[in-house]
């Protein structure tokens, strides 16, 4: 892969971090954040990973080992998958679309080879074909196909426009979520991902400068991602997560299909159990301008019963940022994974850059959280009811 061509447009701004590669923005994130919003603006994920599967057994293959039921996935139909170890803990995250011929599966960047070397290890006898994509593809995201077609045309190799929906915004059949349904944002999140050949981002990139359509940086898409409860594998997950900890049964597992590495604990914490943590947006006072950043700890204050002069709150650590952003409406808000016990109305501070940063909790995963079927108790031995 070769820089892309949207850092030589004016203003660009490289981004960091999990982002690195692309623009973080092109003056003023702010701006590009509406524009990306009302769909006006396209947004440069050349850093992200394509990886194909091609052969007549693909689906079946993917559907063995993923978390989504992917056997029956109609040519177009966008899709999301997660890959478990045995468990439950996510390893890999896919958004995948069907063309009829190939799978396509958009990756992380640091994604792409991991994975394809995990799928490439368990072809055994199937006839499937794995290959890391990348140096020929490229992908593009945006809030409306409008602003992809301003951009460039979209890429059909099998006659299927390769333009992957994210299913966030309803939860899907088979499915399960977490969040309380009144007032979800996922609803107005309406976001795309365009797969396109690598030398069209020059034709794109031409694009934004002759007017035709905006460019927003990483920076504009990740503030809506995180407005819309949306998580992420390269923030949001860490080596313990599990699905039901960032609500992701919503849209990336299917808890009526067959048989996969994992789907045991996905079973037993949604029927049994609870959610070991939970994701939570945190609306961060922004009076000393200070944004927190990702692994920046959260804090509860516990105020003893009966405090004595002098005494401090106690401090206690719950939980950590895993993303953080200045939202054009919300202001400055973060996604952060807490304890489940967290009660939903504790006080919470974020330690970010020596300074306390006050926080007010928006369940996602809600604290009280229980199991989906309810499981009948048993009366306790020598115990009699009257």
């Amino acid at each position: 892969m070769t820089g892309s061509p949207f850092m030589a447009l004016p203003g660009a701004v490289a981004a960091d971090g999990i982002d690195a590669g692309v623009a973080g923005h092109y003056g003023n994130p702010i701006v590009e954040q509406r524009h990306l919003e009302r769909g006006a603006a396209i947004v440069d994920l050349s850093n992200r990973g394509v990886v194909t599967v091609t052969g007549p057994d693909r689906l079946s293959w993917l559907h063995s080992m993923a978390s989504q039921a992917l056997d029956r996935l109609a040519p177009g139909e966008g899709t999301e998958a997660l890959f478990l170890d045995a468990s439950g803990r996510i390893e890999h995250a896919a958004h995948v679309i069907d063309d009829g011929v190939t799978a396509w599966l958009i990756v992380e960047g640091d994604e792409a080879a991991p994975l394809s070397a995990f799928l490439d290890r368990m072809r055994f006898m199937l006839r499937v074909e794995v290959a890391d994509a990348g140096a020929d593809v490229a992908v593009l995201g945006a809030m409306s196909t409008t602003a992809l077609d301003a951009a460039t045309p979209a890429f059909a190799p099998a006659g299927i426009a390769l333009d992957w929906v994210d299913p966030w915004a309803q939860p899907r059949p088979g499915g399960h979520q977490y969040a309380h349904d009144a007032g979800h944002p996922a609803s107005d999140w309406h976001w795309i991902e365009r797969i396109v050949p690598r030398a069209a981002l020059a034709d794109a990139a031409a694009a934004v400068r002759a007017g035709r359509v905006e460019a927003a940086g990483a920076l504009a898409a990740e503030a809506l991602r995180v407005a819309a409860w949306r998580p992420r594998l390269a923030s949001e997950v860490d080596e313990r997560t599990i699905p039901h900890e960032l609500d992701w049964l919503r849209s990336a597992v299917d808890l009526g299909k067959g048989c996969y590495k994992g789907q045991e604990t996905v079973a037993k914490v949604l029927n049994l159990g609870r959610p070991p943590r939970r994701l939570v947006l945190l609306h961060l006072d922004g009076s000393d301008t200070v944004l927190p950043v990702p692994g920046d700890e959260v804090v509860g204050e516990k105020v003893r019963p009966e405090p004595e002069a002098g005494d401090e709150p106690e401090r206690r650590v719950v939980g950590h940022i895993t993303t953080a952003v200045m939202h054009h409406e919300l202001g400055p808000v973060a996604l952060a994974v807490v304890k489940r016990a967290v009660p939903a109305r504790l006080p919470l501070i974020v330690l970010s850059h020596g300074i306390d940063v006050a926080a007010a909790q928006v369940e996602i995963v809600p604290a009280d959280s229980g199991a989906a079927v309810e499981v009948p108790r048993l009366p306790r031995l020598g115990v009699h009811k009257r």
